[in-house]
């Protein structure tokens, strides 16, 4: 299984934090990040995105079909957003388009085994898989890109 975990770009200050837009920055950001990934997409990706609209709007810079679910919201956790993707035993493909700090508590959990607070810069890319080799399961870091290395 591959898990892409793609911070929102940046968005503007302000409340209520779920209606906060992208500036034009964050607009960049998402566009550069969307030609990205959409070349390198495995077919039949199956795209969850939180409700809130800056993650909306960064998702829509692909231009592709995608899944607005709770548990990628603000008030998630790194169990939920897991649960909701599959983990590990999904087939295929799944992005998730959310926040910090539970991208960054995902990925902490996924890569280290500890729930912890890293760090996603806005509009970044984590690409994680799983594999097994010799009968184990591994976690493979594929991919950390964030906007401003394209």
């Amino acid at each position: 299984m591959d898990l892409i975990l793609w911070r929102h770009a940046e968005a503007e200050d302000g409340t209520p934090d779920a209606g906060r837009k992208l500036t034009d920055k964050g607009q960049k950001q998402a566009k550069q990040m969307a030609d990205w990934l959409k070349s390198r997409l495995p077919q039949n990706t199956r795209i969850l995105v939180s409700p809130a609209t800056r993650t909306q709007q960064t998702a829509a810079a692909l231009g592709m079909e995608f899944e607005t679910v709770k548990e990628v919201g603000l008030s998630t956790n790194a169990v939920s957003l897991l649960a909701k993707a599959g983990w590990p035993d999904a087939h295929g493909a799944v992005l998730i388009v959310g926040h910090q700090p539970t991208l960054g508590q995902v990925a902490a959990f996924l890569l280290s085994g500890e729930e912890r607070d890293w760090s996603i810069k806005k509009g970044a890319v984590w690409w994680i898989s799983n594999r097994v080799r010799q009968e184990e399961m591994q976690t493979v870091l594929r991919c950390v890109l964030a906007p401003d290395m394209l």
